[in-house]
């Protein structure tokens, strides 16, 4: 976290404005606090022996690298650093260079929400390392949704909070807060290395991956993107998306590589338009690199997101995917690229659409109860979530990043038999396929 002289702010406040992908620093002032303020086809994707499910699918490290990562805390003057440190040049932004200097890279940082965690120096020694595109995918990804939800919100700014992690690399979070048509939304990267504790090597075997380490070390990279947001208006639908990136070097200095992640929807009340035009922009990205790819995936997110107790999915699902590995890094790289470029277009439609629907006070407080089974699958269910809350030097806000400022639980509460809180409920326990 950067400390400004006055009001404490976590970095620079950004707003939608025109030019650099319609994304800039709208001002360098110190932040307002918060509720304030103006506002080609490949041969086919694989993946490991744990494609099915098992214990802890890497999926799991989604909110693990949240954890890392440092989504900024709900309250912008109290984030917790844990074992982060401040990066001099946190409150800074992307470092301006001399016009003449500038090359295809620096010019590509200037669009992204920060400077990127790696130096520009390495990034540029390494030009097709797969490490290298994929915190420029991050670090764009991160960009072109915070510049969407700006834009859509129109009242908040996004608080920018650049991180150093103490064991290796650092992370970029943005938070917008109490927004017009926000309640609560963060999108983050993360770019951290070190050596993987026994904890998390035990778990990655336990999904069936040999892992040869050398006096108990194991050299890893893992990067990754991940949001969730979450809109004031009931009938405006909830987002989670992540995608990442993880590497890790045996004794003998063999690397082994997979990608993971996916994108899912939890909408309040059930409309069958937003279903459709959800899942189809997605089969659209999945489609390009496989017909089999969207339908494997929509069953497996399905799957993943189950409230067991409940009986119930957490949303009405989307695609989930772990651990692909193959047929190579640039088609899966290809293949997640196309995913995160599917992000915006599939949500924000959404949102304009209902952002100023009408709604009731019995609406409103079926959105707090739904909100409260997604408190339940984040805190019960997610292995990544659990994972980051019991793995020492975790950012125990940042973790909890995901869940909704408010939420309600009602005892033996039920939906009256054919009204529309029952239609989402029958959903929910049975999915439905929306798109062929």
């Amino acid at each position: 976290m950067a400390w400004l002289p006055g009001r404490l702010c976590a970095g620079p406040c950004w707003r939608a404005a025109r030019g650099c992908g319609e994304l800039r620093a709208w001002s360098r002032r110190l932040c307002p606090p918060p509720g304030t303020a103006g506002s080609g086809h490949s041969r086919g994707l694989g993946h490991g022996p744990s494609a099915g499910g098992g214990p802890w699918p890497g999926a799991g490290l989604a909110a693990a690298l949240a954890g890392l990562a440092g989504l900024a805390t709900a309250a912008f003057g109290h984030v917790q650093r844990a074992e982060m440190v401040p990066k001099s040049s946190g409150a800074r932004g992307p470092s301006p260079e001399r016009p003449q200097e500038e090359d295809e890279l620096a010019r590509r940082s200037r669009c992204f929400m920060a400077s990127p965690v790696t130096d520009l120096s390495e990034l540029r020694k390494r030009p097709g390392d797969m490490k290298t595109k994929m915190e420029l995918l991050i670090l764009e990804t991160q960009a072109q949704v915070c510049q969407a939800l700006a834009q859509v919100d129109g009242g908040a700014n996004f608080s920018v909070d650049r991180w150093e992690r103490k064991e290796g690399g650092g992370g970029i979070s943005c938070v917008l807060q109490d927004g017009k048509v926000f309640e609560k939304a963060g999108v983050n990267i993360s770019v951290v290395h070190g050596s993987l504790s026994e904890e998390a090597a035990q778990q990655m075997r336990s999904r069936g991956k040999v892992l040869k380490s050398k006096d108990g070390k194991l050299p890893f990279s893992a990067m990754g993107v991940s949001s969730v947001i979450h809109p004031k208006n009931p009938h405006a639908p909830t987002i989670h998306f992540n995608y990442r990136y993880f590497e890790v070097e045996e004794a003998d200095g063999n690397k082994l590589w997979w990608f993971g992640g996916g994108c899912d929807l939890t909408p309040t009340y059930l409309n069958q338009e937003d279903a459709i035009h959800f899942h189809k922009t997605l089969k659209e990205a999945c489609d390009q690199h496989g017909p089999d790819l969207y339908p494997k995936f929509k069953k497996w997110c399905d799957d993943y997101f189950f409230i067991a107790h409940r009986g119930e999915r957490r949303g009405i699902g989307g695609i989930f995917f772990d651990d692909l590995d193959s047929p190579s890094k640039e088609e899966v790289f290809h293949f997640v690229r196309s995913c995160t470029q599917a992000v915006v277009p599939s949500y924000i439609p959404l949102v304009k659409k209902h952002c100023n629907d009408s709604f009731t006070p019995q609406e409103k407080l079926w959105q707090q109860l739904r909100r409260g089974r997604y408190v339940e699958f984040n805190l019960l269910y997610d292995r990544g979530t659990k994972f980051g809350l019991f793995t020492p030097g975790s950012r125990i806000e940042s973790i909890l990043m995901s869940l909704p400022l408010t939420a309600r639980w009602e005892y033996m509460h039920s939906p009256s038999e054919n009204s529309k809180e029952a239609e989402i409920l029958e959903v929910l326990r049975h999915p439905r396929n929306w798109v062929h």
